[in-house]
């Protein structure tokens, strides 16, 4: 394959397309991350209030909802695909870009209980397309599948911070075995090295930085048999949770089908409430059950004593039901709030027999982390080299791999739930018969 030039050439344009794709993934993410802190912190603090007050999402969540559901009625692509779908790429299109940003832009920084992974996919996708069709490239099949792959990995190379990440994702979501893997993925790997170098070099430059992933867990002690036995079970506990988390998300899809404009502003509204009793009930920021959880699980691990238990068990409980209702109205991706509860049931646990404050802190939020992420994305390999790079040491590499490999396969072998039915086309206003007058 290497041997033919029109291949070579794809890698040579897949390389280019990782420059522009990186930057725009580069700001978009800057601005996701300054609407956060201004909506969230920033106005909060001007109005005379420490945290946002308790009402706080109420209001945010009035505008996410009914904005997303005018972009799904209105915009090609619907805003990109519902969430408790699970991530995949789908077919990459220049044309669902706009309504794609629109929707995340409406969603993330307002309080959505997911991450900017699947919009980075999709935004990823349709710039490379769009780049192609610039250039005046011929636009076949093969090179449609292999553009919006590398296009989709340079982008979500930002995020992660990692090319690893994002090349190894990309394989799992598109699905592809034998020479066809070998085909897409050299120019994803490729593009999303190119991508996160200029992503480094450009955060470096400009001063701006949209936050690390690693949450900074100290290196754990040698792993013993508690530490494995009860990272089986946990994951065994997380992964049926989870998946019925996925189940309800699937559910909520069902529900504002039915009637996109007024459901998904109820559902929007549901998760708006969980943060609210949240706050109402344990006295802390409402912000812990809105939002990714990314911020929230970097604070967990540095200060985990500064939870109770009280506070842990409701941050899980109204997260939880948030995460669903999110799942299935809003747009976002599924990965960081997965992320949060596997780390907080991990810190939870830390008194069992066996564990303790460090291990909890390495092995058993490690291992939450995994088996809440595999169930949710169902894609076990990379769930471990993402949960590996967020914890940022290589000790607790054995309990990651065994959380996913038991996660998953739980959460396979669990009854599924409900399908999401696609949604209806419009039907336009029928033409008025003809006169029959002359």
């Amino acid at each position: 394959m290497l041997r033919r030039p029109e291949y070579r050439r794809v890698l040579v344009f897949c390389a280019l397309i990782g420059i522009p794709v990186s930057l725009v993934a580069f700001w978009f993410l800057v601005l996701l991350h300054e609407l956060e802190n201004l909506i969230w912190a920033d106005w909060p603090h001007d109005l005379g209030w420490t945290d946002p007050p308790w009402w706080w999402p109420v209001p945010l969540a009035l505008v996410s909802g009914a904005v997303v559901a005018l972009v799904v009625l209105r915009f090609p692509g619907r805003g990109g695909h519902v969430p408790a779908a699970g991530l995949h790429s789908g077919e990459a299109s220049k044309a669902t870009v706009p309504g794609v940003v629109l929707a995340a832009l409406a969603s993330l920084p307002l309080g959505a209980v997911l991450g900017p992974e699947a919009p980075l996919i999709a935004l990823g996708g349709g710039l490379a397309l769009a780049c192609r069709d610039l250039v005046r490239a011929p636009a076949t099949e093969a090179s449609t599948a292999l553009l919006g792959a590398a296009g989709a990995a340079a982008a979500i190379a930002a995020i992660f911070g990692s090319p690893l990440v994002a090349a190894v994702m990309l394989m799992e979501v598109a699905g592809v075995g034998g020479p066809q893997l070998f085909a897409v993925m050299l120019p994803a790997l490729l593009s999303s090295g190119i991508g996160a170098i200029v992503f480094t070099g450009f955060g470096h430059w400009t001063g701006l930085k949209t936050g690390s992933l690693s949450i900074g867990l100290p290196a754990p002690p040698l792993l013993d048999t508690g530490d494995v036995v009860w990272s089986a079970l946990m994951a065994l506990i997380i992964g049926a949770a989870v998946h019925w988390i996925m189940v309800g998300g699937r559910i909520a899809a069902r529900f504002v089908i039915a009637h996109p404009l007024r459901n998904t502003v109820v559902c929007a509204l549901g998760a708006a409430g969980c943060a609210a009793l949240y706050a109402v009930i344990t006295g802390r920021s409402p912000a812990e059950v809105s939002l990714s959880g990314q911020a929230a699980l970097a604070q967990l691990a540095g200060h985990p004593h500064a939870w109770s238990v009280g506070s842990l068990l409701a941050v899980l409980a109204f997260k939880g039901v948030a995460y669903a209702l999110c799942l299935g109205s809003l747009r976002g991706g599924p990965t960081f709030p997965s992320l949060f509860l596997g780390g907080a049931v991990g810190v939870l646990l830390s008194p069992l027999p066996g564990l303790g404050v460090v291990a909890a802190m390495a092995a058993g939020m490690a291992a939450g982390m995994a088996a809440a992420c595999a169930a949710a994305l169902r894609l076990p390999v990379s769930t471990v080299v993402l949960v590996v790079l967020v914890v940022g040491n290589s000790e607790t590499v054995p309990v990651i791999v065994l959380a996913a490999v038991v996660s998953f396969v739980t959460t396979e072998l669990l009854p599924q739930g409900p399908g999401i039915p696609a949604f209806r086309p419009r039907v336009g206003r029928a033409r008025r018969p003809a006169s029959p007058r002359p």
